[in-house]
């Protein structure tokens, strides 16, 4: 045996060079060297075909990579929906006529509250002035619906909605002077069903040209900022005058 190994040891160098072939399967071949078996530990007269899988080291293992040339394309940008204008901005296509007319409509909304300011007085005879032509607006809006949805062409029907909707504003009015003798509470029923009728002319019956939308818009803020003006003047300035047509002081 120890004959056998100093055999063994003194094999020629060129021994080393050669590599040998193992076949693992019909699929590759692969490549074993007898100088990497030697470093190893491994002998290769005790090589079996089933022991290959067990010497990954010795194995030089053939690697693939894909090189299928890189597409590079560039993603579609998601277009955006463009936000239709506000309907504030339809407001310089109101007619003329409409619009003059509605700017001196506003007139009985902010002369009480101007009246106080200048005399620095709060008088209730024109805090219920305000409020009656507040409630006999409201009113006209609950006609212009009525008015709007009755000619044939009409994009509003005359259905439950639209013909019990206008009814809200009158109610509102109707409140307004039914407690109209506490002033300060009939002038917030007021700005309730002003708030209540834009709400539902621009949100639920969309029906009216944007202009007309634009023009309610302004004419209703003009309106509650006058009723916020005379409340506040009622704790500022003194009291004097009647609160009522007709009613002694």
């Amino acid at each position: 045996m120890l004959h056998f190994i100093q055999k063994f040891s003194q094999a020629s160098p060129k021994m080393l060079k050669y590599p040998f072939t193992v076949g693992l399967g019909a699929s590759r071949i692969e490549t074993l060297s007898l100088k990497t078996c030697l470093q190893q530990n491994f002998s290769p007269l005790f090589l079996r075909p089933w022991s290959f899988s067990s010497l990954p080291v010795c194995m030089s293992k053939i690697q693939y990579y894909h090189t299928s040339p890189c597409s590079f394309k560039k993603q579609k940008q998601e277009v955006l929906p463009v936000r239709p204008p506000k309907t504030i901005t339809y407001l310089p296509d109101s007619p003329k006529p409409a619009l003059y007319v509605s700017l001196v409509g506003l007139i009985p909304f902010f002369a009480p509250p101007l009246v106080m300011v200048m005399t620095k007085t709060y008088i209730p005879i024109l805090a219920f002035t305000q409020m009656a032509y507040g409630a006999s607006f409201l009113a006209f809006l609950g006609g212009i619906r009525w008015g709007f949805v009755l000619p044939e062409g009409s994009p509003a029907k005359p259905d439950f909605l639209n013909l019990a909707s206008s009814t809200a504003p009158v109610v509102f009015a109707w409140s307004a002077f039914l407690i109209s003798e506490s002033l300060s509470e009939a002038i917030v029923t007021v700005i309730i069903g002003l708030g209540i009728a834009l709400h539902i002319e621009l949100f639920l019956l969309p029906h009216y040209p944007n202009w007309f939308k634009a023009l309610r818009i302004v004419v209703t803020l003009v309106a509650l900022l006058s009723f916020v003006l005379t409340l506040l003047l009622k704790d500022i300035y003194p009291e004097k005058g009647p609160k009522r047509p007709g009613q002694v002081e």
